[in-house]
């Protein structure tokens, strides 16, 4: 792979997408569409892609054609897992770039406009006996599910109804778990938020157990742009307008 030396830039820190990677062609086109919209946001802002895995350009790829300029790293992920405690840590440390790692993007309440907006676009509405089952990857960090489950009560709290938190993998409840829970508390009209970043095969799995109606995942949303700005301005100690 070609590296170019972005070290000359002037301007503000680079913006580096931190995402996980994924053999679905889907998320890397989702990745790219978000990074337009950051951009369009701010204009003049140099924003670059870096994956953990599986995807090109991987992250110490990234770092190195930035060479010794200044970056914040925004993970484009959603809670406080291993990737984000130890991978990305590692990566940044191991690069001439001067970098500044920025916090996950979950929990937060733009992700709950997210989650509420892609529910609508798949046909939620309030109804009697309702609820949503808050479909994530799963991790076995203790705080990466409290992230979740913090996300599952903002989520409820926007949409007025249950949610229980459900995962892909290492964690319980299963999917069909959190929807046989809902059921067994007089909820019959359950749908499925799916909480992922972009589409995958976890994303597939999880959405193929709903028994109603499921979402798409957060994807290129406006709203997930504002938020990758957000933890931008956060992690260089900049004013923000957003809630933490």
């Amino acid at each position: 792979m070609t590296v170019t030396d972005l070290s000359s830039r002037p301007g503000p820190p680079a913006l580096v997408l931190v995402a996980h990677g994924s053999r679905d062609p889907r998320a890397l086109s989702t990745v790219r569409a978000l990074m337009d919209r950051v951009r369009a946001r701010r204009p003049g802002l140099p924003v670059h892609l870096g994956h953990i895995e599986l995807n090109e350009p991987l992250l110490p790829g990234t770092l190195a054609a930035l060479g010794r300029a200044e970056a914040v790293l925004v993970p484009l992920l959603l809670g406080r897992g291993h990737h984000v405690k130890r991978d990305i840590p590692a990566m940044a440390a191991a690069a001439g770039a001067r970098t500044l790692v920025a916090a996950p993007l979950g929990p937060h309440p733009l992700l709950a406009d997210t989650l509420h907006a892609r529910l609508r676009e798949a046909g939620w509405r309030p109804r009697p006996a309702s609820a949503v089952v808050l479909a994530a990857a799963g991790s076995r960090d203790p705080d990466a599910r409290a992230d979740t489950d913090r996300m599952a009560g903002l989520l409820a709290a926007r949409l007025r109804v249950p949610v229980l938190a459900a995962y892909a993998s290492a964690a319980l409840p299963t999917v069909p778990e959190a929807i046989t829970a809902l059921r067994a508390r007089g909820r019959h009209h359950i749908a499925l938020a799916s909480y992922f970043t972009a589409p995958g095969r976890f994303a597939t799995e999880c959405a193929a157990h709903a028994p109603w109606l499921a979402s798409a995942p957060l994807g290129a949303h406006e709203a997930m742009a504002e938020l990758v700005l957000h933890r931008y301005q956060r992690a260089r100690g900049t004013p923000v307008t957003a809630a933490a």
